[in-house]
């Protein structure tokens, strides 16, 4: 009689409750699942504002470093909108904002004035290559090959920062935000058409 009495209506919903809520919090996949679908129901807006912050940092001393080891700075990308996305394929929130972020690309990846650079923050060239390549992804992938400012990166992960044609810093967050939504494409189309 106790036997039967553990398995009613209650306890398997309790039971099931308990086994959805470790999945959510054990399984990266179900996170990044659950937090796109409230990309697309409006939350997780990236926060944008038309404030640029001058950095006091020399942006020739940043350097990325693509699959085949050509480097790059933050320097000779002066005249062009920087998007930069660091992140990783083990942080859920990093792989829910991706497929926003491959949006965004599709829109501005053709375009000379727009850079992408997507740092895998783990520098795991083959595995960040391979969840590209698996999605159909084509944005840039980069690791760090000079440090980065603190003021830029302070290791959470997804971080994201723009900067507009005069290297100022446009816009930067931590945390996932749906980068693919009209305000943002407006937002990058704004800046790729400053004069000043």
């Amino acid at each position: 009689m106790k036997f039967k009495a553990m398995f009613n209506k209650k306890n398997i919903i309790n039971v099931l409750f308990i086994v959805v809520l470790l999945v959510f919090v054990f399984v990266p996949a179900a996170k990044s699942f659950m937090l796109q679908g409230l990309m697309q129901i409006g939350f997780l807006k990236p926060n944008i504002t038309q404030e640029q912050k001058v950095i006091s940092t020399d942006l020739s001393s940043i350097k990325f470093k693509d699959a085949k080891g050509a480097e790059i700075n933050l320097a000779e990308l002066n005249g062009k909108v920087v998007f930069i996305n660091f992140w990783a394929t083990w942080c859920p929130p990093c792989l829910a904002e991706m497929p926003s972020i491959n949006t965004l690309h599709k829109q501005f990846g053709a375009d000379n004035d727009v850079v992408f650079i997507m740092v895998d923050a783990d520098s795991n060239f083959e595995k960040s290559l391979s969840y590209m390549n698996k999605r159909q992804y084509k944005m840039p992938v980069y690791t760090m090959a000079s440090s980065v400012p603190e003021n830029l990166f302070k290791g959470s992960l997804p971080t994201t920062i723009v900067f507009d044609k005069k290297g100022r810093i446009a816009f930067h967050e931590e945390g996932a935000a749906n980068y693919g939504n009209k305000k943002f494409v407006d937002f990058i189309k704004q800046l790729k058409n400053l004069k000043d």
